[in-house]
């Protein structure tokens, strides 16, 4: 029996929790506010949505072997807008189709291929077309729709993106790092012939190097108010920015964590975000009395939230033990999609452990059924490195719960969330940092009881993946098995082949090329320790993929197979990831097989 003749009764709930269909939260026009955006899996692959909220109908937009979710409308919700790649490989052209349906048809004739840094849509069709090539680093063009060639106006060798539009479309925010640091930001606003109005630059030059973001113009005819993100006082935190008057507000939003913000649709408050230690909440704040008003969410993690013109907020909210779902404050499930129902998960625990650079909170699953331990248990490293573990929905750490495995999820230094200074830890010791938290966190869950120190697996994917090889080979005493998905692996090859982007914020993180910190380099480098490697290894490799390419990997898993190193390696035709549920399946149920296998479970 195949598992697509499976009935859901004889589907194991891991699947299910795969299979399940789910959407993400719908984009909604500007102008055409009943004209929604959305991803779904409904098909078997994560795929564009156009919903007519008026009529009730929703339709599949885009259908490609591997998948598409990047995508947008056009503020009058005439058009969508979607990315087109190559198998996963992220570098191919922006393309366009009607909102009620119709042929694809080119959004950006005259740009040739390359990777998206960005993009914004004018009122009257005229489009910012951010690209990131090896050959011209970034460069932003205006494309008018009238059959006239793209015009540049932006062009720079270290990273940069289209941040946002003005409401009338006549000035353009961009996010550059032509002062070096990829990881901080600063501003530029210009006019769409690349006239510079008006400059924010808080990283100085100095040590302390500050990042700006850019969330957004105020959505008003004639206002050139800019809502942007700062880290003056160490942590995320909204700013309005007249670029006009040249004047600053800072907003003092009195909340403990990082806030983002975005604008109501009138102009007259923001909705904002508050993420700390792992979980999130919506707040409103209020412009003209500049009062604070909590907007009712459950306990666990936003992951995204946008205000509609009559004042209600939709978000995507989910919790470790309850799966997604697109919620209104008017109340109720705003979208969902026909078929099974993800089954629920077991709840996190909060684990504070004293590491060499702070106190590191880490997330806890314990089994259910399975006794009172210690457990095998798995580690699941988060990528990124700036992003962070959340008290979120997620249907990995799900299946190993399953199968009578702890889970253990780490906020290592690099993570956000935590504060500026926790996030930037990580430069120079270039994954050494981070796997120095995981190795606190390991001991505290071998001496609380919690996991056999026989049985303990490290696993991530991307920069997760990255830490697992480099766990391996720098701590091969301290785990069993490692499962790496799309890791860099090599990483002064991965340097040389990876996207132009990622280029820059490696420069960022180790202080240089690997020609200019060489020694940097290789003390970071998994292939370094490889012959160090005691643990049987599962590596997965995307053979498109541009940010850890095939190649890196291909040079460990040589190095592994020239001494007879127990390891298995699958490569799959997509790239950093798949989004395709069956090959996602097909994946997990091999790393549960290999891990399973090699520790007699």
């Amino acid at each position: 029996m195949t598992t697509h003749e499976m009935t859901d009764s004889a589907m194991p709930d891991w699947e299910k929790r795969f299979r399940a269909p789910r959407v993400g939260l719908p984009e909604w026009a500007e102008d055409a506010p009943d004209r929604s955006l959305f991803v779904s899996n409904a098909t078997g692959t994560y795929e564009l949505y156009a919903w007519d909220r008026a009529t009730g109908t929703r339709r599949q937009a885009t259908d490609r072997p591997n998948g598409t979710t990047d995508g947008t409308l056009s503020p009058d919700g005439e058009w969508i807008w979607w990315f087109s790649d190559t198998d996963g490989d992220e570098f191919g052209t922006w393309v366009r189709q009607p909102f009620a349906g119709g042929d694809d048809l080119p959004a950006t004739p005259g740009l040739e291929p390359s990777y998206p840094a960005g993009l914004a849509i004018g009122r009257d069709g005229t489009a910012v077309v951010g690209r990131s090539t090896d050959e011209d680093g970034t460069t932003l063009h205006v494309c008018r729709g009238d059959g006239t060639a793209p015009v540049e106006i932006y062009r720079h060798r270290e990273s940069a993106g289209v941040g946002d539009l003005s409401h009338d479309g006549t000035l353009l925010a961009i996010e550059h790092t032509e002062h070096g640091d990829a990881m901080h930001s600063a501003l530029r606003v210009v006019t769409l012939d690349g006239t510079t109005v008006a400059e924010l630059d808080d990283s100085k030059g100095g040590t302390e190097e500050l990042g700006l973001e850019v969330l957004g113009f105020a959505p008003v005819a004639g206002d050139t108010r800019l809502l942007i993100g700062h880290q003056r006082r160490g942590r995320w935190e909204p700013m309005i920015w007249d670029v006009a008057a040249g004047t600053e507000e800072e907003l003092a939003v009195d909340l403990p964590g990082d806030v983002g913000a975005e604008w109501y649709p009138d102009g007259s408050a923001l909705l904002i975000a508050h993420s700390r230690e792992a979980r999130s909440e919506l707040w409103r704040y209020d412009l003209a009395g500049r009062s604070l008003e909590r907007v009712d969410t459950p306990a666990g993690t936003v992951s995204g939230a946008t205000a509609r013109p009559d004042g209600t907020v939709e978000y995507l909210w989910s919790s470790a033990a309850e799966p997604s779902s697109v919620r209104s404050t008017a109340g109720g499930i705003v979208l969902d999609a026909p078929g099974m129902t993800a089954p629920g998960s077991v709840p996190v625990e909060d684990a504070w452990v004293d590491g060499p650079g702070g106190r590191i909170h880490a997330l806890v699953q314990r089994p259910v059924g399975h006794g009172d331990g210690p457990f095998p248990t798995i580690f699941e490293i988060h990528g990124g490195p700036t992003w962070h573990d959340s008290d979120a929905f997620t249907a990995t750490p799900a299946a190993w719960l399953d199968h009578g495995f702890a889970v253990v999820r780490v906020n290592y230094r690099g993570s956000t969330g935590y504060g500026r200074e926790w996030t930037d830890a990580l430069k120079y010791r270039v994954g050494l940092i981070e796997l120095e938290d995981i190795a606190a966190v390991r001991a505290w869950a071998v001496s609380s009881g919690l996991a056999d120190p026989a049985r303990l697996v490290l696993s991530g994917g991307s920069w997760g993946g990255y830490l697992t090889l480099l766990g391996l080979g720098t701590q091969p005493e301290a785990w069993a098995i490692g499962l790496a998905a799309v890791p860099v692996a090599d990483y002064v090859t991965a340097y040389h082949d990876e996207m132009e982007a990622l280029k820059a914020l490696d420069r960022t993180l180790f202080g240089g090329t690997p020609e200019e910190v060489p020694d940097r380099f290789a003390a970071s480098s998994p292939l370094t320790y490889v012959d160090a490697v005691r643990a049987p290894v599962y590596i997965a490799a995307g053979v498109n993929d541009p940010r850890c390419p095939i190649r890196q990997i291909d040079n460990y898993v040589d190095r592994l197979a020239a001494r007879g190193a127990v390891h298995q390696v699958y490569r799959y035709d997509a790239g950093h990831g798949s989004l395709v549920v069956d090959e996602r399946i097909k994946q997990v149920r091999m790393e549960l097989n290999f891990a399973l296998a090699h520790l007699s479970i």
